[in-house]
């Protein structure tokens, strides 16, 4: 079994800073101390950079099977390692979509041996799989899906008694897309009686406002209360919906949780004149009073994992007119360095990036031996360095879809190295050949 020895880092992690070695002896993190040595280990002197715990991303679109002319488990779990992300879950709105125990085990399938990270996936709910769902062992995937509101794909569960049965029927975390349809479409309506297809996309915000995020998340959130079900809301968008959840008791003691994603902290609507649909996210980017009142949340509490919803589409799909252009976008490769530029900024300290995107969804999603640096844990680490600088370009992109909407953008920070199961994937702009992403499992 291969030992690497990572000499002088600067552990970040648990609230702290350690100047520390670390012996990763196979897939595991052996030991961590002072003036650590082994004769039989590759030493890595990491000196001046940063380790963290690999992140842990809860919420990607890799789009297979299907739809791989966007990005295939291959490619997009690449550029995520290149990004610092060990660890992924999947959403079920791919084609055919995860909707059935065979379609998920035929799923895991097809990351087993491809995937350069960790990984699991989310289990669709619909308006017509209930049994299905009841049939789900808990600890078979990381959790179920819903979509409260229509997003990419066909999954919208619009029927209220189906809804409430789910709810009742589950022991996993129920992860949902809120935002109202009715209300969108009723939108929409408006504006497309005004400029027909060639809405200007500063306008998405405006149809899939705040109220149609408020309206769904608030009753998917008393439908949880009522029902004791274990809800996580996916990709806050407003400041509004920040006042629907708490920060006065632990994050394991939560029944009802919240994430937001990358670039619901970074973009505003004020965005949408130079980079368009590029930005077309569902929920959507909305004001600069909504981005810093979801960085309040994030900062005390309320908010408990930041993600990215990594969801890559061609170029050419993306520059239709604005009924036909797709929402979403591909992050993995970006989320990190983005959260550490912000780091650089004074906005959050590398202790809370650590805690929302590495620790928080490993607690949330009751994940065995990862997400933390100790003793004995999965050597899923990642190693950034502070004054590396770079800015994105199209020639340094891995997504499959080859463009990004942080293009132009200088980053101060690089990850330099990333290791998934003490395999060291990722070192310096070079890939291995090993593809050592593991089924993830669960405390449950």
């Amino acid at each position: 079994m291969k030992k690497i020895l990572l000499k002088n880092a600067t552990i970040i992690n648990e609230g702290t800073r350690t100047e520390a070695d670390l012996l990763i002896d196979g897939n595991r993190i052996s030991k961590i101390g002072k003036d650590l040595s082994d004769p039989a280990a590759e030493v890595i002197d990491i000196k001046g950079k940063y380790l963290l715990p690999g992140i842990i991303d809860d919420q990607v679109h890799f789009r297979e099977p299907g739809l791989t002319h966007k990005g295939d488990i291959a490619t997009e779990s690449k550029a995520a390692v290149a990004g610092g992300i060990t660890t992924y879950m999947e959403q079920p709105n791919t084609q055919p979509q995860t909707t059935t125990i065979d379609l998920l085990e035929k799923k895991f399938g097809l990351a087993s041996g491809r995937s350069y990270a960790n990984y699991s996936f989310l289990f669709g709910g619909t308006n017509d799989n209930l049994e299905e769902l009841k049939r789900l062992d808990k600890n078979a995937c990381s959790g179920v899906k819903l979509f409260l509101g229509s997003s990419t794909g066909n999954m919208l569960v619009d029927n209220e008694e189906v809804i409430e049965k789910i709810f009742r029927n589950t022991e996993m975390v129920i992860s949902a897309h809120c935002e109202d349809e009715s209300t969108i479409r009723r939108n929409l309506e408006i504006y497309t009686a005004k400029f027909g297809d060639e809405i200007p996309v500063k306008y998405h915000p405006v149809i899939r406002s705040e109220e149609a995020c408020y309206l769904s998340s608030s009753r998917a959130i008393a439908l949880a209360k009522s029902t004791g079900a274990r809800l996580h809301v996916f990709h806050l968008s407003t400041g509004k919906e920040t006042g629907l959840f708490r920060n006065d008791i632990p994050l394991q003691e939560k029944k009802i949780t919240a994430e937001v994603c990358i670039h619901h902290l970074w973009f505003t609507d004020a965005d949408y004149d130079s980079r368009g649909t590029l930005i077309k996210w569902n929920p959507a980017v909305k004001t600069s009073r909504d981005r810093d009142q979801l960085w309040d949340a994030l900062l005390d509490d309320r908010i408990d994992i930041v993600a990215t919803d990594h969801a890559p589409h061609t170029l050419e799909e993306k520059k239709n007119p604005y009924t036909k252009a797709p929402s979403g976008g591909p992050l993995v490769q970006h989320a990190l360095p983005a959260m550490v530029q912000k780091s650089r900024e004074g906005k959050i300290s590398l202790e809370q990036i650590v805690q929302k995107m590495c620790h928080n969804p490993a607690i949330l999603f009751q994940l065995k031996e990862r997400g933390y640096i100790r003793e004995g844990f999965f050597a899923d680490l990642v190693v950034v360095d502070p004054e590396k600088s770079w800015r994105v370009e199209p020639g340094n992109l891995y997504y499959k879809c080859g463009w990004s909407p942080f293009e132009g953008v200088q980053f101060d920070s690089s990850v330099t190295h990333t290791f998934v199961n003490g395999s060291l994937v990722y070192n310096e702009g070079q890939f291995s050949e090993e593809r050592p992403g593991q089924r993830l499992t669960f405390n449950r």
